[in-house]
């Protein structure tokens, strides 16, 4: 008789994941089969895939984007994963840590309202870069939350158009395992608008580690100052990210665990 493997579905601001608990690391799910999981016609669909493994009594974060490609880690998942481990009583609510590939991030976790993560350092390479989109360019910031990301301002959103197709970024050797963009509307009183294209998933409806690139990139573009708090928006809902003088990072906002699949049938 097969053991059924549970996949539960959870989002952060829309940024949606397919969570599997495999503590004792046994369960081996290929990138085919995480595509299939993810595909949104016939899988569950999902931004990406989140196993949830421990290790030396330490929870990690083994997560994979919708085409099965390794990436660092990711900002809405780490909170909806963290939100798994207290609504289903496997850790307690309060202050704990999850390691990810970016390294080892602490967080708040109430059992209702908002999460905050210790997202760590936002580094400014300090290089210019330039993404073209809907035959427009625009130039903007190298940032890194970990993974990397080019952030870049428009005047509108209305200038972006579709993002089915990865936008072109250059200089391209600035990032040899591909990038994140963000395309960024400023408002006033340290708000911001935001979509973004998320190497190996897409256009998402939302990206934590964006939403820290965004914030200091702002702050870069605006007064330059430290300490800094912008709200921003992406099409899934409202994040909030506070910069410290140091620029590290904390993002704070929802996570919702919804219901559980078998996704034995994907992994035949």
């Amino acid at each position: 008789m097969t053991i059924p493997v549970i996949g539960t579905y959870g989002h952060g601001t829309e940024n949606d994941f397919v969570i599997v608990y495999d503590p004792e690391d046994a369960i081996q799910i290929s990138a085919s089969q995480i595509a299939r999981i993810c595909n949104r016609e016939d899988g569950i669909g999902a931004d990406g895939l989140i196993r949830i493994i421990k290790s030396e009594n330490k929870w990690f974060m083994d997560y994979r984007n919708a085409d099965g490609s390794i990436a660092e880690m990711c900002g809405n998942g780490i909170r909806v994963m963290a939100k798994y481990l207290v609504t289903r009583d496997l850790q307690a609510e309060g202050i704990f840590a999850i390691d990810t590939r970016a390294g080892l991030k602490h967080l708040r976790v109430p059992r209702e309202g908002d999460i905050s993560v210790n997202m760590g350092h936002v580094t400014d390479e300090m290089e210019e870069i330039e993404a073209s989109q809907n035959g427009h360019t625009w130039s903007g910031f190298n940032i890194n939350v970990g993974n990397p990301h080019a952030v870049v301002f428009v005047e509108s959103m209305d200038q972006v158009g579709s993002l089915l197709e990865a936008p072109s970024v250059s200089p391209a050797s600035s990032y040899p395992d591909g990038v994140n963009v963000e395309f960024v509307e400023l408002l006033p009183n340290f708000e911001a608008k935001m979509r973004v294209h998320e190497r190996g998933s897409g256009e998402t409806r939302s990206c934590g580690t964006g939403t820290c690139a965004v914030a200091l990139a702002a702050t870069l573009k605006t007064n330059g100052k430290l300490p800094s708090r912008w709200t921003i928006y992406p099409p899934g809902g409202r994040l909030i990210v506070d910069i410290d003088g140091h620029s590290n990072a904390t993002l704070i906002g929802p996570a919702v665990i919804v219901e559980d699949h078998d996704l034995t049938k994907y992994l035949a």
